[in-house]
């Protein structure tokens, strides 16, 4: 049996979110993604209230949304519609042991194999409405956050079907205890707040994996008192007691003397009584490197400690879930990468599996920002948290059943862009923004273009500071049309116009803008759905629409940046666009410019023609950009930036 569907309704964030799992082939794994804020702790945390015997509901728990509701209410107010739900739902088959699952059956037939739990946090409105009549009405608010916690009832329900939920059909939830869901599900969590310390911490958060080793050794011993495992340890203890006593009675018997005389207690004596236990507790530690040199844990890195600290916990907790013999194990790891660099968060990924992989029936799901776990997962286990900010909705997607759906009819778009995340671009999931650009040299320039941007644009949140992530992606963006919907943020592509016209030979070659009557480029032709070149008039008014930049929507969320008129001139590439607007700069430091042809200098001088002039000086795009970046930032050289990339970094900064 496995937890094939999780609900949760007006928790925080989460108004209505569902993580279906029906659908995913390895149900031992989930890692949950999403940026920051998307609800992911959130439903962390409402496992920890339905599931710890230590957790409460309070006020702030409600969304948002519902906090006006609450304060208003009244003998009017359905307290379904303001309740806190978690939900979930069980698939078995007939061979599993239904022993303790039976008693959250209520369709015998056979046919059916699912199980649906309901835990539920409402309000109860008799009490609080008895309590308020006295409360002052400029006081009630405060009053309401202030206790609710006091006025509510958490509950455990089983149902049949989801119409059971109705207020008019809440007679047919059968109501369980904790103890039923104790005996079905063992729930175990690593929260992201961890005691993984410094070499400047206290000397208790000095210890914190050698007191995990002592949480080891207590479960360990819990129930195996005469283990094989510690019966090597128990018996050293007992050699050691026996030399101890004989120590202890010469060292003590002057100070039991008196004693021993005034009470008449001739057997009175210190032994020693050395518990394993104990050894362990306060007389070991965990210490890296030989026997020789060995340093104690706290010197260790915090990325090191963190990880250790997470590898020891998991040990731990697979002992509990091995030990706690439920029918369903859900274990939860919160943000594993913390203080870790992107090897060990690699690594940390690669050994969760081999150390759980012998927990029968575990659920485990890791929530995560670190990119590198990401794309070294199995991106069948994404499941992507995305936060609607306009409609206050959270939507837990799955990535790759979701966009493969999209993906239908172009099969080999998908495959690249699954290659690509595991490759080199996992940040996109966590990005609020993303520019896409072609080559090598608008990915050495871009960075210098936003920095001149934010210096004459002060009253606005500065573009190197918001989380944007910039990838070069050749002619490729096109593949990236459904994955940028899926996570619905906006997408920036900076691209070259790539005019062309059909020669002698019947084929379309380069040529300038303003002789050209079609392109060549892919991505532009895809996003703005260009007729096909047999259908005359539409493509004519459509290549003239693109030339004015006339296609781009509003309201859309994707916006295509090419080179635009400037200065009487329309450049066909990025270098003809910057060559036409910097002429005088590359004359004043033409000695310093790489890349250019040997006679670079005397074609700036008798060359008018831009289309001309780019031909005859450029020889090495790479060289020649990264020589502009290079004047840039020592000489200060001052480069002006092509309006067509000025105009998509004031869209991408809205």
């Amino acid at each position: 049996m496995y937890i094939n569907k999780i609900i949760v309704q007006n928790f925080r964030l989460l108004k209505n979110s569902i993580l279906d799992l029906e659908n995913q082939e390895d149900k031992d794994l989930s890692i949950l993604i999403g940026r920051n804020n998307s609800g992911k702790t959130s439903f962390i945390m409402l496992f920890d209230k339905f599931l710890k015997k230590s957790s409460s509901f309070n006020f702030d728990d409600f969304p948002v949304s519902l906090r006006q509701s609450i304060f208003e209410i009244n003998e009017e107010t359905d307290i379904n519609d303001i309740s806190i739900r978690l939900i979930i739902e069980i698939t078995y088959t007939d061979k599993d042991n239904l022993e303790n699952l039976s008693e959250f059956i209520l369709d015998l037939n056979p046919s059916e194999n699912k199980v649906h739990i309901l835990f539920e946090c409402s309000i109860d409105k008799k009490r609080l409405l008895k309590e308020i009549e006295s409360v002052k009405p400029e006081s009630r608010k405060r009053f309401i956050k202030k206790n609710l916690c006091n006025y509510i009832n958490t509950n455990i329900y089983t149902f049949d079907t989801y119409d059971n939920l109705k207020a008019e059909n809440r007679n047919k939830l059968i109501e369980k205890d904790k103890k039923s869901i104790d005996n079905l599900i063992n729930y175990q969590v690593i929260h992201a707040k961890r005691s993984v310390a410094s070499s400047e911490a206290g000397e208790s958060s000095k210890k914190v994996l050698s007191n995990l080793a002592t949480k080891y050794y207590d479960k360990k011993t819990e129930n195996q008192l005469s283990s094989d495992d510690l019966d090597v340890i128990n018996t050293s203890l007992l050699e050691m007691d026996k030399t101890l006593e004989g120590k202890y009675e010469e060292f003590f018997d002057n100070f039991l003397n008196k004693s021993k005389d005034f009470l008449a207690m001739t057997e009175l004596r210190v032994v020693s009584d050395l518990e394993s236990k104990e050894i362990i507790s306060n007389h070991s530690k965990i210490v890296y490197g030989s026997e020789d040199e060995s340093l104690p844990e706290h010197l260790n890195g915090l990325g090191y400690m963190n990880i250790l600290y997470l590898l020891l916990q998991l040990e731990i907790k697979k002992e509990f879930l091995i030990e706690g013999n439920k029918d369903i194990n859900l274990l939860f790891v919160e943000e594993p990468e913390a203080h870790t660099h992107p090897q060990m968060q690699t690594v940390f990924i690669e050994k969760v599996r081999t150390i759980l992989e012998d927990i029968p029936a575990l659920q485990t799901f890791i929530t995560t920002h670190s990119s590198h776990i990401v794309k070294n997962s199995n991106f069948k286990d994404i499941r992507y948290f995305y936060n609607d900010l306009g409609n206050r909705i959270v939507t837990i997607k799955n990535f790759y059943t979701e966009l493969q759906k999209k993906y239908e009819k172009e099969e080999d778009e998908f495959k690249f862009l699954n290659q690509y995340l595991s490759i080199a671009s996992a940040e996109l999931f966590f990005a609020e923004k993303i520019i896409f650009i072609e080559g090598l040299t608008e990915k050495l320039l871009l960075p210098y273009f936003i920095q001149q941007y934010d210096k004459t644009n002060t009253d606005e949140v500065l573009l190197s500071s918001q989380n944007i992530s910039l990838l070069e992606i050749g002619a490729n963006a096109k593949a990236f049309s459904h994955f940028i919907d899926f996570l619905g943020i906006k997408a920036l592509i900076i691209t070259d116009i790539d005019t062309t016209k059909k020669n002698a030979n019947g084929r379309y070659s380069a040529e300038p803008v303003k002789n050209a009557t079609h392109i060549s480029n892919a991505t532009i032709k895809h996003f703005y759905k260009a007729p096909d070149f047999s259908q005359i008039k539409e493509w004519s008014d459509w290549f003239i629409n693109l030339k004015e930049d006339k296609h781009h929507k509003e309201d859309s969320n994707i916006k295509l940046s090419f080179q635009l008129e400037e200065k009487g001139y329309h450049g066909r590439s990025f270098e003809e666009s910057f060559i036409s607007i910097n002429v005088d700069n590359l004359k004043a430091n033409i000695s310093e410019v790489k890349g250019l042809k040997d006679d670079a200098d005397e074609s700036l001088n008798s060359i008018d023609d831009i289309d001309e002039l780019t031909k005859s000086i450029l020889e090495k795009k790479s060289d020649f950009a990264s020589s502009l970046l290079w004047l840039a930032l020592t000489k200060d050289v001052d480069w002006n930036m092509p309006s067509y990339i000025k105009k998509g970094l004031v869209w991408i900064a809205k």
